[in-house]
């Protein structure tokens, strides 16, 4: 499967590891990655609160490089895909507004005319990949390992809008989890907001919000977490230590990027896939898988 593929700022800045990580497991799923060099910033939803106009002519052009492709649209960020999908909606129900938005582009060369299918690498080994696929692929199962996945808020909802999975109830992870041998911890945060979009308003409170969600996760005897998403990963492994200061609970939680999680199961090293490179430590995980 071929697609044009939008990164993101984050999996390209603090989060390189993702990105590493993506482009090791892609061939492996047979997924061919085009690489939209040229997109820009989808805004994460700050530039929407603030102008929707601008935010939707930014993702207007990623739209349009994607559709001069002829390719869906496939993202590693949760954050990304939430915003895309919302300016994809609106510049494709609404005619006028779509066209005053091109007035602008055209000015840089570029036209959408709507309809690309905007997708998550998650849904992408859903659908396409496959579940039993992907099992078929494993290399080295993730025997008895706990993982808890957080899916946060931006791939879940609106429902209307993204409509991919159950927003109160997902499976998607769930399945990819057993899919690769590892087992499934089921918890009530997994849906929530991980607190980063508050970070800069009021730090602690978007610390005690990753807290509890972490917190939940190991008392429920997780190993590790996973998420679909950089910011949520920021917020739950690069700002851990600050998170534990504030509850004043030591929590030591390695937070996995979904492709790591894939990629380890598909029998890559843990370098190639850069666990060096997280905040929390990865060694439990791998001690526990024997790696």
């Amino acid at each position: 499967m071929r697609v044009a593929y939008f990164p993101g700022c984050v999996a390209k800045g603090n989060c390189p590891e993702l990105n590493q990580a993506t482009k090791k497991i892609a061939p492996m799923l047979g997924i061919e990655l085009v690489e939209l060099t040229g997109a820009p910033c989808t805004g994460a939803g700050v530039l929407e609160s603030q102008n929707p106009v601008l935010a939707d002519t930014y993702n207007a052009k990623t739209l349009a490089l994607a559709e001069e492709l002829d390719l869906p649209l496939m993202t590693i960020c949760s954050t990304c895909i939430g915003c895309l999908r919302k300016s994809n909606k609106k510049l494709s129900d609404n005619e006028g507004y779509r066209a005053d938005v091109n007035a602008v582009l055209e000015s840089g060369g570029h036209t959408y005319h709507g309809g690309v299918d905007v997708t998550h690498i998650l849904y992408v080994i859903i659908k396409e990949v496959g579940i039993d696929n992907l099992r078929d692929m494993v290399k080295k199962p993730l025997t008895d390992l706990r993982i808890a996945p957080f899916y946060g808020c931006y791939i879940l909802r609106p429902a209307d809008i993204m409509g991919i999975d159950d927003p109160d109830n997902p499976t998607s992870m769930e399945k990819v989890i057993e899919a690769l041998g590892a087992i499934p911890v089921d918890y009530s945060g997994k849906t929530r907001c991980c607190g980063f979009p508050i970070g800069l308003e009021n730090e602690e409170a978007s610390f005690k919000m990753a807290g509890k969600h972490i917190g939940e996760a190991k008392d429920k005897s997780a190993d590790c977490m996973v998420t679909p998403c950089p910011l949520c990963h920021m917020n739950l492994d690069l700002q851990q230590p600050g998170v534990s200061r504030v509850i004043n609970r030591q929590l030591d939680m390695p937070i996995l990027h979904l492709p790591q999680m894939v990629g380890l199961a598909l029998g890559i090293s843990p370098k190639e896939l850069g666990f060096n490179k997280h905040m929390i430590s990865t060694q439990n995980v791998l001690t526990k898988l024997g790696i």
